[in-house]
């Protein structure tokens, strides 16, 4: 069988760096190989396919639309056949998962079930890391990240939802005895944290309640927030996967009780889960623990 319109098969994997990296230089540095040589195979298949791949800056290297779409097919390529040899070798893919997680949901929700990855998965070891907002998956030392789909993920980026997410004000039981009567939050002092300015404004919206706090403080991180809501300081809003735990228990309560805002939790990563073993076993499990969030 022939491929008459397959390009040089050598051009390919410099070229899919490039584009990934947006730069012939960290694509060499990737390859170990000259940026001379990336360069060269980058004429060769701009040559070979008659069409020019890159918009070229002084210093910005921009892939087209047409680079973007034929890298993420030999991206899909190389992964099957990385799979494939792998197979063929009897090779497992191994080695740790280097995780990024909100740091909120990371120390509320993530590390107090740890011990039940290490009982349902004891094959896969994970390396965790404090991390929030987009990810680069091509400079940082990041396998997967979970996150909340508050930003643009790139199109090469797989998303695999996890839970979405609901909201709503939480404070100590004995805190919520001493709300004002009526169908809004008043007489106790509410909790806002830097982290998401906007909490309290979007709950309001969503539900059309008011808000008449007898004194507001402001807290640097939204673990700070939360904390202080067990504490008793006041009244803070709760996204329920962070605050499950401390309403089950009883420490925490929701006078209001918890409604979706829109958004929701989410796996990302460059290697698609059904083409990684270990990402697909992350996947079950966190899956498996966001059953009904």
């Amino acid at each position: 069988m022939r491929w008459p319109d397959l390009p040089p098969l050598n051009t390919l994997l410099p070229f899919e760096a490039t584009v990934r990296h947006a730069s012939m230089t960290r694509a060499a540095q990737e390859l170990h190989v000259t940026h001379g040589a990336v360069s060269r195979q980058i004429q060769n298949l701009e040559k070979s396919l008659g069409v020019t791949l890159f918009e070229r800056g002084t210093r910005s290297l921009r892939p087209t639309p047409q680079a973007r779409r034929l890298a993420a097919v030999v991206r899909d390529a190389l992964d099957q056949i990385d799979t494939a040899a792998r197979e063929v070798a009897g090779r497992e893919i191994g080695g740790p998962l280097a995780l990024s997680c909100e740091p909120t949901l990371l120390m509320r929700w993530l590390i107090p079930r740890l011990p039940d990855l290490a009982a349902q998965v004891p094959g896969l070891t994970v390396h965790l890391s404090a991390g929030g907002g987009p990810v680069a998956f091509d400079r940082d030392p990041v396998d997967v990240a979970l996150r909340r789909d508050d930003f643009p993920v790139p199109a090469d980026v797989t998303r695999s939802p996890l839970f979405l997410e609901r909201v709503g004000p939480v404070c100590r039981p004995d805190v919520a005895e001493r709300l004002t009567a009526g169908s809004g939050v008043s007489g106790v002092t509410i909790l806002h944290t830097s982290t998401r300015p906007r909490a309290w404004a979007d709950w309001q919206r969503i539900t059309r309640r008011r808000v008449d706090p007898v004194g507001e403080q402001t807290f640097e991180h939204f673990y700070l927030a939360l904390q202080a809501a067990v504490a008793g300081v006041g009244m803070a809003i709760g996204p329920y996967a962070l605050v499950h735990d401390d309403l089950v228990s009883g420490q925490l309560v929701a006078p209001f009780g918890l409604v979706e805002d829109g958004t929701g939790y989410h796996l990302l990563s460059l290697r698609p889960p059904e083409r990684d073993e270990r990402i697909a076993a992350l996947l079950g499990w966190l899956r498996t623990q966001a059953t009904g969030l």
